[in-house]
């Protein structure tokens, strides 16, 4: 029987490698799309994202809910807010809480960008039945619980 320290790291067979992997394609594929069309980088398309989905969200609760650095999401805040796309106010009761919502210009990127990012995981997972496509978000939901738990203090 193989012991834990009987096994040779093979980078290329470690899970978090394979997953890094992954996501890096992954988001390039999008990435490209949205570069292209939009001249958004991948975290300025993530804050698009979800501030459209949760309007009122401070860059924190962004930096939370889309688990990115808070020095990336306050860059691309910045960049958004210079372009026009996101607006920024800030709250009654704690000036130093920021809240921002989408612009006009920025709620027509973000429904312009959405289908695109919905084709591209259509294009994606094509091939997988739906038996497979629902593994799989039960194998991910199950490894970030996972991660989460482990993490945890």
């Amino acid at each position: 029987m193989e012991t834990e320290t009987d096994k040779d790291l093979i980078l290329e067979e470690f899970l978090p490698y394979k997953l890094a992997i992954l996501s890096h394609t992954v988001s390039g594929l999008v990435a490209r799309v949205y570069d292209k069309s939009f001249g958004l980088t991948i975290p300025e398309w993530r804050v698009i994202a979800i501030v459209g989905r949760f309007p009122g969200l401070s860059a924190v609760e962004v930096a939370e809910r889309t688990m990115m650095d808070k020095v990336a999401v306050s860059r691309a805040v910045t960049k958004l807010i210079k372009r026009g796309r996101i607006e920024r106010e800030f709250a009654d009761a704690d000036r130093r809480r920021s809240i921002l919502n989408l612009s006009e210009e920025g709620r027509q990127v973000h429904d312009e960008v959405a289908p695109l990012a919905l084709q591209m995981e259509d294009d994606l997972l094509h091939g997988l039945t739906e038996d497979e496509v629902a593994t799989l978000n039960t194998v991910i939901e199950r490894l970030l619980a996972r991660a989460r738990f482990i993490s945890a203090p």
